[in-house]
């Protein structure tokens, strides 16, 4: 692996987390104290986690670019963030309605895996 690969990954990984933060502190909020399911409260978290997402990849974690068009590029950055909520959705309802795990231990796991899944694929398709 090259240098600047891992510099971009561990830039990921603060990006990452930040946008964890606005993820889970919406799950948490929607499910806790307005009593939204926490499958629907999820959706809602996910979705403010990859607009932070987004923003903090295309200023700050890559470097290059494979799409001029920045329309574009944030439609495939969706899809890949709506193919990761999938996985998410998926992982939350196993982990949680299943293996009876706590929602919010659930979305720790759920979003190990998501956070690779998002990153390769972001990086390969957008930002290589």
């Amino acid at each position: 692996m090259n240098k600047n690969f891992l510099k971009e990954f561990g830039k990921y990984l603060i990006a990452g987390g930040t946008a964890f933060v606005f993820d889970v502190g919406i799950l948490y909020v929607l499910t806790e104290y307005f009593e939204v399911h926490y499958l629907v409260s999820a959706i809602f978290g996910f979705a403010v986690g990859s607009i932070v997402a987004y923003f903090l990849s295309v200023n700050w974690v890559f470097t290059n670019r494979v799409l001029k068009n920045k329309k574009l590029e944030f439609w495939v950055f969706t899809v890949i963030g709506l193919i990761g909520l999938g996985l998410n959705e998926i992982l939350l309802w196993i982990f949680t309605d299943k293996l009876f795990f706590h929602y919010l231990f659930s979305k720790i796991v759920s979003t190990a895996v998501i956070y690779f899944w998002n990153f390769f694929a972001r990086k390969f398709t957008l930002f290589r």
